[in-house]
């Protein structure tokens, strides 16, 4: 007995593309070695159609089948003998033609709770000019400054003294808060909000359960209507059957008698 030939992943060739998988590969190579141009064009055109279908979200792009064309070159090496539909043009610099890496934002945020549009904001208070204005937006900042500390630590009381003091930090001791100043303003909005969608949900719960309690006396009384048909009928069947019985007897009885008296 021989023993068995395996083939396994790691001795084969790597994917060019491996969303396709193997099979779509070993296809468009296996068409590189047709030797008839028009079966060779015809494979190939079936091999796209192919593709097509494993990636069906694809038809919706504009360019679906260019990409797919320039996949088919680009697994085969640019080494394919056939010609794609018209207005397709095939780049073998495709490798080539990505997009520029995105560098990640790398910036100093200080109180990284706070969030990078606080760090805006107080650039763009610093900017105007002393007032009511901008007294006005540096206490909206220090609002939004505490929702957003509340939003991150719930479990730890939240005092306007620290906000003031990280809003001096921040800007480094260029912007004040006036004396009285309001910062639950947005937190309070943001908890009647929050109330009114409770309470909506309830009314709502609440309008399902008494339209369920409608229906269920709606079912009750008509089985209790249907119930108390039936059983009329079947008194008045069994009374019926009864007098019948009773009518039958006098019957015979009178026809007895009445075999007696002719006799």
């Amino acid at each position: 007995m021989s023993a068995l030939q395996m083939e396994y992943n790691s001795a084969r060739e790597l994917l060019t593309i491996p969303e396709y998988g193997r099979n779509v590969q070993k296809l468009i190579l296996h068409a590189k070695s047709i030797e008839d141009a028009e079966e060779r064009q015809q494979f190939t055109n079936k091999i796209v159609d192919l593709m097509m279908q494993m990636s069906p979200l694809s038809k919706n792009m504009d360019d679906a089948r260019q990409r797919l064309w320039q996949h088919v070159f680009h697994i085969a090496g640019y080494d394919l003998e056939v010609t794609p539909p018209e207005g397709i043009e095939i780049h073998e610099d495709y490798e080539e033609r990505r997009p520029d890496p995105m560098d990640y934002p790398a910036k100093g945020v200080r109180f990284r709770h706070y969030g990078h549009n606080v760090q805006n904001l107080i650039k763009k208070a610093l900017q105007m000019e002393e007032g009511p204005i901008r007294d006005g937006f540096v206490e909206t900042i220090g609002n939004y400054m505490k929702l957003a500390y509340k939003t991150w630590n719930r479990e730890h009381y939240i005092s306007d003294e620290i906000i003031i003091n990280d809003l001096a930090t921040l800007s480094d001791g260029q912007l004040a808060m006036r004396e009285n100043a309001s910062l639950d303003t947005l937190t309070n909005a943001n908890r009647r909000r929050k109330r009114s969608s409770d309470n909506n949900g309830r009314d709502h719960r609440g309008r399902d359960r008494d339209r369920d309690y409608r229906d269920n006396r709606g079912r009750d009384r008509d089985r209790d209507y249907r119930d108390h048909r039936g059983g009329r009928d079947r008194d008045y069947r069994d009374g019926r059957g009864h007098s019948n019985g009773r009518y039958s007897r006098n019957n015979n009885g009178h026809g007895g008698s009445d075999r007696r008296r002719r006799r």
